[in-house]
Parts: structure tokens; C-alpha cells; sequence
């Protein structure tokens, strides 16, 4: 297989990411990013950028002219669930027909293998056994859980209609260096930067809801196993451990010295109460397991937030 590959959503926080470990494994990439949430900063040196919209054919088309990909690696979403809640059109626009347009490009320019980037607590929702595998019933409570689901699907069609083999990556809670802590959906970086400024983190609720978190860099080990690999199908991506919000809080607290209360607010309308992920398929298949505990992600994570407020 050719080793160009084109990263979408490669200026934001998982993708910039995947696009310097496939850069360090001698892939060339391409980053397709609008820049609406990703940053420049964030591409690692080497990368062929495009500023395009993934829900605009017209302004893709060019890039897979220029760049000729044999992979497509698929971030580039709308990412707020309370956003596909209020607007859920919005959410359909970027994250089924963005996706759409991908796999429509993709089979048209002899693209090989596309990997999409789905998620987990939000596909199966509640109610489901615990860690979670990929053979539970997928009964999602948001649009945003709908929307990702339906992009599998489409890629499902494509791989039996278009002949486009395709990989889909049905992540935990991703958390790490980089990611935004100015959205909802990165509480590790809501709490971290919140708590580092001095300010005051709130938990929504009583705190006790679970979530799989799981380091971004265990995450891009995945992606780039799959893809060398060849691998097709769904697969989870998590630990396999719940970690409720008052634990996080307590984690972050230590590392960062904050020393507020512990604050509660109402919860999140439709918030799940537990989600945690079973990744023993991806294991028997390409022999991939979480390297990185929480405490260590946590530190890591912290350390680059600390760092990035000095460099501000």
C-alpha cells in the first residue's frame, strides 16, 4: 500500500496527533482542516495542509487531486453533543454528509482504506453490559451518538457497494495534551485549565457517573496498528476501567495543587450514567492494549497545560 495518507480534522486534538505518528512512521500526510476548532500550532512540521470545509465537494476535490491519499483517516466532526442536541441539522451537515463527501471522493480518486474515527459511550448508550463490546445493541440518546453511527453505516455500504475497505474506531473518552478546554467534551482539560487558572471547576451532578479515559497516545498507537495493518470492521478503543467525575476531580486537585471545593452543578440533561469500553476484539487482532495509566496520562497532561500556560 502506497504510505500517503490524508488526515482530516488534522489541526485539532486527536488528529494532529495521528498525523505526526504517521509522519514519524515515513507516511506522507496531508491535514484537510477548516480551522473553526483546530489550531496551525497544532500541525507537526512536514504535513501538506489544505484549509478546506468537509462539507464543501468542491473544495476537496483539489485535495485529493493534489495529494493522491491511498488512506483517508477521518477526524474532522462536530464533536458537542449538547450542540447536536440544539442543532441537530448542524451536527447531521458535518458529521454524515461531511463524511458522506469523504467516502464519495475517496472512492472516486482509488483511495484504498479509510479509517473513521466514531465513538463509543455515545453509540451505545445506556443500559448496556459493562465494559462495553462491540456486539451490544447501539441505542444512541443524542444526535451527535446517531450521527456517528450513521457514518458507520454509510462506510459499511461503501465497503460493499464501492469496494472501499474501511476501519471504524469506536473510541472511549479521549483525553490528553492539546485538547480544547474551552468546549464541554474534555473534562480532563476543562478541569485542568480551570484548576491551574485558579478558577472553579464544576461537576455536573453528584459526580458519580463513569467514563472510560483513555490517553490520546494509546489512541494513535491504535489508528496506526489498524492501518498498517489492514484491519477492517468496528472496533472499541478504551481501558476497560470507569473512573467516576469525583475520582477525576480528586486526580487533577493533587497534580495541580488546587485546593477549592468541590463544586456541583445540575446534570447535563440525557448524560449517560456510565459508559466503559471493552477493546479485547482490537487486542486479538493487532495485539494493541492501553499502555499509559490514568495517573500517568493525568501527570502528562497536566505538565503540557502547565507548559503551554508559561509559552502564553
Amino acid at each position: 500500500m502506497s504510505r500517503t495518507i490524508l488526515v482530516t480534522g488534522g489541526a485539532g486534538f486527536i488528529g494532529s496527533h495521528a498525523a505526526a505518528s504517521f509522519l514519524e512512521k515515513g507516511w506522507r500526510v496531508g491535514v484537510v482542516d477548516d480551522l473553526s476548532t483546530g489550531k496551525k500550532s497544532n500541525l507537526p512540521g512536514g504535513v501538506d495542509f489544505y484549509q478546506a470545509d468537509i462539507t464543501d465537494p468542491g473544495a476537496l476535490e483539489p485535495v485529493f487531486e493534489a495529494l493522491k491519499p491511498q488512506v483517508v483517516n477521518h477526524y474532522a466532526a462536530q464533536t458537542s453533543v449538547r450542540i447536536s442536541t440544539d442543532d441537530p441539522a448542524r451536527d447531521l451537515k458535518v458529521n454524515v454528509l461531511g463524511t458522506l463527501n469523504l467516502i464519495t471522493l475517496a472512492a472516486r480518486h482509488g483511495v484504498r482504506y479509510f479509517l473513521f474515527a466514531s465513538t463509543g459511550g455515545a453509540i451505545y448508550g445506556d443500559g448496556v453490559k459493562i465494559p462495553t463490546p462491540e456486539e451490544a445493541a447501539c441505542r444512541p440518546s443524542s444526535p451527535y451518538g446517531v450521527g456517528k453511527l450513521g457514518a458507520e453505516h454509510y462506510l459499511e455500504w461503501a465497503e460493499q457497494s464501492l469496494g472501499l475497505p474501511s476501519l471504524r474506531l469506536r473510541y472511549a473518552n479521549v483525553y490528553g495534551p492539546r485538547q480544547d478546554p474551552h468546549g464541554e467534551a474534555g473534562v480532563v482539560a476543562i478541569f485542568s485549565r480551570a484548576m491551574l487558572e485558579g478558577g472553579e471547576p464544576r461537576i455536573n451532578g453528584d459526580g458519580l457517573q463513569t467514563r472510560d479515559y483513555v490517553y490520546v497516545g494509546d489512541v494513535v498507537r491504535a489508528n496506526v496498528a489498524g492501518v498498517e495493518k489492514g484491519l477492517t470492521g468496528t472496533f472499541n478503543v478504551g481501558t476497560g476501567v470507569e473512573t467516576d467525575v469525583n475520582r477525576l476531580f480528586g486526580s487533577l486537585a493533587s497534580l495541580t495543587g488546587f485546593d477549592g471545593p468541590e463544586r456541583h452543578g445540575p446534570a447535563m440533561p440525557g448524560e449517560q450514567s456510565r459508559s466503559c469500553l471493552d477493546a479485547g476484539r482490537l487486542k486479538r487482532a493487532c495485539g494493541w492494549e492501553p499502555s499509559v495509566s490514568l495517573e500517568d496520562g493525568l501527570a502528562r497532561t497536566v505538565e503540557w497545560f502547565r507548559e503551554s500556560d508559561r509559552a502564553d
